[in-house]
């Protein structure tokens, strides 16, 4: 790390690994001159498992249940990778159908991945609610995988020449049914993510990665998409069955945070049309090409030897890797994942090398964070070290936040009151009326008349109560029931302001009408008047219980 050793006044900052924002995984030496980075050191291998030395003393199918801790977010590629280098090495044809189910889980797995960058990448910009809405749509994920592998996580699902076992019977209809509803959810995402003031001004022309130096430092996936370079090994190496498929590389040229969010947003509704075509058209026939199971030599073990002993007198089926070498990879969520693989005539590899793509990519952190300001780090987002002018702008992108949302109820209120003001003159001159009871023929006129003598009498209220509580609750009771109408669409193209509520909080301003009852009745000082506002008060709470319990079950049947 090179610090400046003329400069007294830095300040170096340990980030990590224990921090929220590291997740356990990485640690920064970051050097501060006041908010502003001039030297970062990142610190790796804090998962460190001695992963590739395990490879090398297990076979193939001994090997699977491990790789699933190399990346636990998106296990289906570590396992894929894991298949496919002695599947290419050994030349093993893969069925049809199990080269659709396997791209309907890589791209599963793809999409929980990213939903679970989206969460903890927003929380650690500080917006909180993106980080429980992602874990609605990513359970659902784990269901689809727990129905076709038993386990949630760990799934150790793929083979050798395919997968482990067929899709149940209705998982893929059910697994239709969560692409329709996911696209809903994207759509939400995006309405309260992608145009908001506050987030844009955090991520936007933040981290800029151009285009020559995203391929000098070797960057992949949506890191290297997102600086204008549109490659995707789906589409360049064409494994599996991805090129049967009708589907488009997500890319961008700004290269900054902004750009790699609406990569990875994209790529997450691509995921969806891949997933859809294969669910549509897969195919029949077997779930694996059982003529590998199979052993190249047949072993006689004696009592006391080595694989009797040790190994056991079953050994799980396997084959013998060809002394060949070969380099395998796959465009994983985070980028290209790959194995360098050696055989030596053995069940053993003699050399398993892992290229994962978090590490590569990490390698452009330094300079990324250098000349940057520390709440900018998106590793240490949580720190609340925020600047004057950092807190200027979230509080001007929340001043606009609510603009729409006072201007209709200030309007409201302004014509509420007009409201009650001619309707209190209206009550006032029809009491104190002089004149006949009926003017014009059959007194159709009569209401034009009391309307205009009534507009010069003076207005009605209580002698002895509370003028500006009887005032004021008229109005309370009327803002909160037309506060409800902003957000009921009154057809395709017409709403008067989308407020983005749920509702429950609807029903919650519109019951606010009792208070305002109320208060005009204890504002008459009479008791009459306060037992009439008591009993529409009761009245109006009887409609509200019935209301809620009609909208509470509607809404539990549907997320049933």
């Amino acid at each position: 790390m090179n610090v400046p050793a003329t400069r007294e006044d830095l300040m170096i900052v340990n980030m990590g690994p224990h921090h929220p924002s590291m997740h356990g995984v990485l640690r920064l030496i970051v050097t501060l001159d006041g908010e502003d980075v001039i030297d970062c050191e990142p610190i790796l291998g804090y998962l460190h498992r001695g992963m590739e030395k395990i490879a090398e003393n297990r076979t193939i199918i001994q090997y699977l249940p491990y790789v699933t801790r190399w990346d636990y977010l998106a296990t289906m590629f570590t396992e894929a990778i894991t298949v496919n280098a002695p599947e290419q090495l050994g030349n093993i044809q893969v069925p049809k159908r199990a080269s659709y189910i396997r791209v309907i889980m890589l791209e599963l797995s793809r999409i929980a991945s990213h939903l679970l960058w989206l969460g903890p990448f927003m929380a650690d910009i500080g917006a909180q609610t993106p980080f429980f809405y992602i874990f609605r749509e990513r359970e659902l994920v784990y269901d689809l995988f727990e129905a076709a592998t038993g386990m949630r996580m760990m799934h150790n699902y793929f083979r050798i020449g395919g997968v482990a076992a067929d899709l149940p019977y209705g998982w893929i209809d059910k697994c239709l049914d969560f692409c329709d509803y996911f696209l809903t959810g994207v759509s939400e995402y995006q309405k309260l993510i992608t145009r908001n003031p506050i987030f844009l001004e955090r991520v936007e022309g933040v981290g800029i990665i151009g285009v020559e130096e995203a391929i000098n430092w070797g960057l992949s996936g949506p890191m290297l998409r997102a600086s204008g370079i549109q490659w995707d090994l789906r589409k360049v190496d064409r494994y599996e069955c991805y090129d049967e498929f009708d589907w488009e590389v997500q890319w961008q040229k700004e290269g900054d945070s902004l750009s790699r969010y609406l990569v990875r947003i994209g790529e997450m509704v691509e995921s969806i049309k891949i997933i859809q075509q294969a669910l549509e058209g897969i195919p029949g026939g077997p779930y694996e090409n059982l003529e590998i199971r199979c052993f190249d030599r047949v072993r006689n073990p004696e009592l006391n030897d080595f694989d009797y002993r040790f190994i056991s007198k079953k050994p799980s089926p396997t084959f013998e890797l060809s002394k060949q070498e070969l380099y395998v990879r796959v465009e994983a969520p985070k980028g290209e994942l790959g194995v360098f693989l050696i055989g030596d005539q053995n069940v053993f590899p003699w050399r398993w090398k892992i290229r994962p793509p978090g590490f590569i990519n990490l390698q452009i952190l330094p300079q990324l964070l250098i000349g940057e300001m520390i709440i900018d780090t998106p590793e240490v987002q949580d720190i609340n070290s925020f600047s004057r002018l950092e807190y200027l702008k979230e509080v001007y992108g929340m001043i606009w936040v609510l603009v729409p949302i006072l201007t209709p109820v200030l309007g409201i209120t302004i014509g509420v009151l007009a409201i009650v003001w001619l309707e209190r003159e209206i009550s006032a001159g029809i009491q104190q009326r002089i004149g006949p009871e009926y003017a014009g023929p059959l007194g159709i006129l009569q209401a034009l008349a009391d309307g205009t003598k009534l507009l010069f009498k003076e207005n009605l209220l209580p002698s002895r109560g509370d003028t500006r509580l009887f005032s004021i609750g008229p109005s309370i009771a009327v803002i909160s029931i037309l506060l409800s109408y902003l957000i009921i669409p009154f057809g395709s193209n017409l709403v008067l302001s989308d407020l983005n509520i749920g509702v429950f909080l609807w029903i919650a301003i519109s019951s606010i009408a009792p208070i305002g009852l109320l208060m005009s009745g204890y504002g008459s000082n009479n008791k009459y008047s306060f037992l009439g506002g008591l009993r529409a008060a009761a009245q109006s709470i009887s409609y509200e219980i019935p209301l809620t319990l009609c909208v509470l079950s509607i809404s539990l049947r549907a997320i049933r």
